[in-house]
């Protein structure tokens, strides 16, 4: 694993990071002081078609991380900072997905762990995602191996038939030119329980805005 100066992602792929496309290096690697990583694109998911789940969705989870919508050719936009956590290297993204009913935010943030890559979800970080990554034919695969909920100072693993399991997919097309991202949830008993999917251009940007 590497130290400060390198992104969370970097110090956990180490030379896996070079089998990656360069687009998504740039999007992995280290941000620059004084600068932010900017992306613009379209969804052409979000949600779920499961309207029976809105309510739950909308009961159980944080506002800021799913949300009880199934909309499709969302606008999306995405900003990356690079932040320090306990003394270590991370990365706080806000992606503001505009929703015909409004914009609506999610949260989250990467740091790097004894375990690897954990993802850390929502402004009150409720939600903490243990990741496993691996890098195929340039394409960068993230699974979870852990999911825990936060109540109180406690952190409880959620498991059993009901526990949610996330997948995530950065790839880049040649076609479009474009970096695509795809997420699910999964739980045991239901099968995909949420998504969202599309494509984007990313840059790094000056943070003077």
């Amino acid at each position: 694993m590497r130290d400060q100066g390198w992104s969370p992602y970097e110090a956990v792929l180490g030379d896996e990071l070079w089998s990656l496309h360069p687009r998504l290096r740039t999007y992995f690697s280290v941000i620059a002081d004084g600068c932010e990583g900017v992306g613009e694109g379209v969804f052409a998911t979000v949600g779920t078609p499961r309207r029976w789940l809105h309510p739950f969705i909308r009961a159980l989870a944080p506002s800021d991380v799913v949300f009880p919508v199934w909309e499709k050719n969302v606008p999306f936009t995405v900003i990356n900072s690079a932040v320090v956590v306990n003394g270590k290297p991370a990365v706080a993204a806000e992606r503001r997905f505009h929703l015909a009913g409004g914009d609506r935010v999610m949260r989250d943030l990467i740091v790097r762990t004894s375990a690897g890559l954990v993802d850390v979800l929502g402004r009150r970080r409720r939600i903490r995602v243990q990741l496993e990554t691996q890098v195929i034919e340039g394409e960068l695969r993230m699974r979870s191996r852990r999911v825990e909920l936060r109540i109180a100072s406690w952190h409880i693993r959620l498991f059993g038939p009901l526990a949610p399991g996330v997948e995530l997919t950065e790839r880049f097309s040649h076609t479009d030119g474009r970096q695509h991202v795809t997420v699910e949830i999964r739980v045991p008993l239901l099968g995909k329980v949420y998504e969202y999917e599309g494509s984007f251009a990313y840059e790094i940007r000056s943070g003077d805005r």
